[in-house]
């Protein structure tokens, strides 16, 4: 229900099929930001060594210089990982946390420029005592700059690898023909994606013909966008069989042909 407090979001896409994200909790979220503001802090401290010359110019000029990198450090530090790294920072990385836009779509660049620039509002008056409390209040736990930007924070555990022989036996993979870029499309594809495409796969059965054609290829052609393989590879298989090799791919350790 709207408004219900819940530590799960439920994306369900127009094929009714439901795919649950877990949302990080708010002291989950805080101790990421904690080794987060120490990696802050130390590049801080290399900055400001680096600029120590500028006191034998004038102490002025050094404390105003000081100041910006601090500001320039402080936002681009978030800005710059989460972009680059789909939603993460060295904290999110060691919690296994996540930032994605509340509906499951890809992060935009302006989301991830606005719930940083917001952070400081968060932080207000210490200690993100503005953020923590909207995080509690929130259904989803977020805190301002998420909701100015429409994000959320999931947690994703520790994936242990399932069963897939009830899908993958003995079914020909031509994507491992291709290690290197095997090996790149499991850099680039994030927990919550392959998640996604493994419980597709898991209940393809559930699914309405028609419904489950339409399904794969949304899929299919968002693993596409992540990462070309070359014709020989993908030429006469279907979109559920394209699927079905990128989660042999992202799931199965051994990458024998």
């Amino acid at each position: 229900m709207p408004g219900t407090k819940t530590n799960t979001l439920v994306i369900q896409t127009s094929e009714g099929i439901a795919f649950p994200l877990l949302l990080a909790s708010p002291v989950t979220r805080f101790l990421a930001w904690a080794i987060d503001a120490l990696c802050i802090l130390a590049f801080c401290n290399i900055c400001s060594a680096a600029l120590g010359f500028l006191k034998f110019i004038s102490w002025d000029i050094a404390s105003a210089v000081t100041i910006l990198a601090y500001f320039a450090i402080s936002i681009g530090y978030a800005m710059t990982l989460e972009w680059y790294w789909r939603g993460q920072t060295v904290g999110k990385r060691v919690l296994r946390l996540r930032v994605v836009d509340a509906q499951g779509l890809r992060l935009q660049m302006s989301q991830v420029i606005i719930r940083n620039l917001l952070r400081f509002v968060d932080w207000l008056p210490a200690f993100y005592m503005v953020g923590g409390l909207a995080c509690l209040v929130s259904h989803r736990a977020q805190r301002l700059g998420d909701l100015a930007a429409n994000t959320i924070v999931t947690r994703h555990p520790r994936l242990t690898e399932p069963d897939l022989e009830q899908i993958l036996a003995g079914k020909y993979n031509s994507f491992r023909e291709h290690p290197h870029l095997a090996a790149r499309l499991r850099q680039r594809v994030s927990p919550e994606e392959a998640g996604i495409a493994l419980q597709a796969l898991m209940r393809r059965d559930e699914l309405d013909p028609v419904e489950r054609v339409t399904l794969f290829e949304q899929i299919a052609n968002h693993f596409r966008e992540v990462l070309r393989f070359p014709q020989e590879a993908t030429d006469g298989i279907t979109d559920e069989q394209y699927v079905r090799n990128v989660v042999d791919v992202l799931f199965r350790t051994k990458m024998n042909p």
